[in-house]
């Protein structure tokens, strides 16, 4: 952000989360692009969908960052949670 938050008007204020929310999206499209990508992999070497060590870390990752920028821990790892099963739920409807 350019500008104290603080400095802006309510309008301006809404156009940033606006903002912010399509970068959200954009980023939920990215990972689910990859995570669509490690599926096929998965299922041409005949791997598991799930693999828990890899989802445990990147739930302890997600606690680390959320950590890092200081955002409640619990509601980043339940948002983890929900990307990760989707993409488990993806994975074995395509297979």
């Amino acid at each position: 952000m350019s500008t104290n938050p603080e400095d802006m008007s309510l309008e301006e204020l809404r156009d940033e989360i606006r903002s912010i929310d399509q970068e959200i999206v954009e980023k939920i499209a990215q990972r689910t692009y990859v995570a669509d990508t490690i599926a096929q992999v998965k299922a041409e070497k005949d791997l598991p969908t799930t693999d828990e060590a890899q989802e445990q870390a990147v739930m302890d990752r997600a606690g680390q960052n959320a950590e890092k920028f200081d955002v409640d821990s619990n509601l980043v790892k339940a948002v983890f949670r929900l990307l990760i099963e989707l993409n488990k739920v993806e994975q074995r409807e395509s297979r």
